[in-house]
């Protein structure tokens, strides 16, 4: 029988010097994309959050008003330990995110704000793998940030922004996607795997909620599993992979 084999992952771009990462809840991020981001803040890169959430429909045995402030807590520590000191929230609500051009007027916006090189999101297709079903949230988010790359270049579209003092920015290069089955990049996660680890680990009241498990035991059983088997095609190192769309 034939083995199956993939082509290798070639590295991610490093002539940038700043980055925005917008997802859709606290924690995304972590879920593996942290690793990368602590290789590029060390490197002396600026690299800011933005959430469309404030995850406040993530824990079940909490109110929405008293989650929200908690999982906003723990993003902006989570973000910290991997060099990130600029976290913002948009306030869409947690669950029913729409997909339409108040997302994608918000997300502008935010591009604008930054002035981005590189953006960076989570999987926007239906699907984990061709496997697991995706959350809405992630697909609407993932979707609108790909076409807000585009959008915060273009001065006729959402005018009020420019009327607001949010020149256009049409200096995106790049969005890469987080998380993607079909991904064609990837950064060395060597050294951002540890911090990585205890970025996921701020996140200490929502892994609470979804497993009985230790957490630290419940974060390493994945995390740098993921990262090993991503390395298979990048050299055999660990790694975090992107699909990587230029502009």
């Amino acid at each position: 029988m034939t083995e199956v084999t993939f082509a290798q992952l070639e590295p991610m771009p490093d002539d940038w010097q700043r980055a925005l990462a917008v997802v859709a809840h606290p924690d995304d991020i972590e879920y593996g994309c942290a690793a990368a981001i602590a290789t590029w803040t060390d490197a002396g890169r600026e690299v800011g959050y933005v959430l469309a959430t404030r995850g406040e429909a993530g824990i079940d045995t909490l109110e929405p008003a008293e989650a929200g402030p908690i999982r906003e807590r723990e993003q902006r520590a989570s973000a910290a330990v991997v060099g990130v000191s600029t976290v913002e929230f948009l306030d869409h609500q947690d669950g029913v995110i729409e997909y339409g051009t108040a997302l994608r007027r918000d997300i502008t916006a935010a591009i604008r704000r930054h002035r981005p090189e590189l953006v960076v999101t989570l999987n926007h297709r239906e699907t984990w793998g061709e496997t697991f079903w995706n959350a809405p949230d992630h697909v609407a988010v993932g979707r609108a940030v790909l076409d807000a790359a585009g959008d915060a270049g273009n001065r006729w579209i959402f005018p009020e922004l420019t009327e607001q003092g949010l020149e256009p920015w049409n200096g995106v290069r790049w969005v890469a996607v987080a998380g993607s089955s079909m991904p064609t990049h990837a950064v060395d996660a060597t050294v951002g795997r540890e911090r990585a680890v205890r970025s996921r680990l701020e996140h200490r009241t929502y892994l609470e909620s979804l497993t009985d498990e230790d957490p630290e035991a419940y974060v390493r059983s994945f995390l740098p599993g993921d990262a090993r088997q991503s390395g298979k095609r990048f050299g055999n190192r660990p790694a975090v992979t992107f699909e990587l769309f230029p502009r």
